[in-house]
């Protein structure tokens, strides 16, 4: 497996609370090719601000989908016996804790951490002549 970082940006929908003041969203994906662009405002004139990552994912997408394109390979890596790490990082109230921990329902909503241990623990209950030491972390920071 080669080592690499890939760096995401998922951006969340509008809440209740932005809703009701009004706010609108400024900024358009490119899902396919992983682009953001974020724009000001009520600016006209100015170029909107471009950024590129390994993945871009819009308030549509799914966790589902995130750790299909994302988290799997990671976390088959971990099952042959590489370290894995999933660093969710963004302001508060971003999305990180429920892309991490995601909601039961809709099933598509599961997060990241309960799909790689039933990844990992099925993977492990069908190996053969093979122990596994399973050491897991999870720490959030304020």
């Amino acid at each position: 497996m080669a080592e690499a970082v890939k760096v995401i940006v998922r951006c969340r929908p509008l809440n209740e609370r932005e809703t009701k003041l009004n706010c609108k969203v400024c900024l358009d994906l490119v899902e396919e090719r992983g682009m953001c662009y974020i724009k000001k405002p009520g600016s006209q004139d100015q170029a909107p601000k471009q950024f590129t990552f390994d993945g871009a994912y819009y308030t549509g997408s799914t966790t589902e989908q995130i750790y299909n394109d994302i988290a799997y390979p990671l976390v088959e890596g971990v099952v042959e016996g590489y370290n894995g790490t999933v660093f969710a990082y963004g302001q508060t109230g971003c999305g990180k804790s429920f892309s991490m921990q995601g909601v039961d329902n809709p099933s598509t909503q599961r997060g990241i951490i309960p799909r790689a241990f039933q990844h990992i623990f099925e993977s492990i209950s069908v190996a053969e002549n093979t122990k596994y030491l399973v050491h897991a972390s999870y720490l959030e920071i304020y």
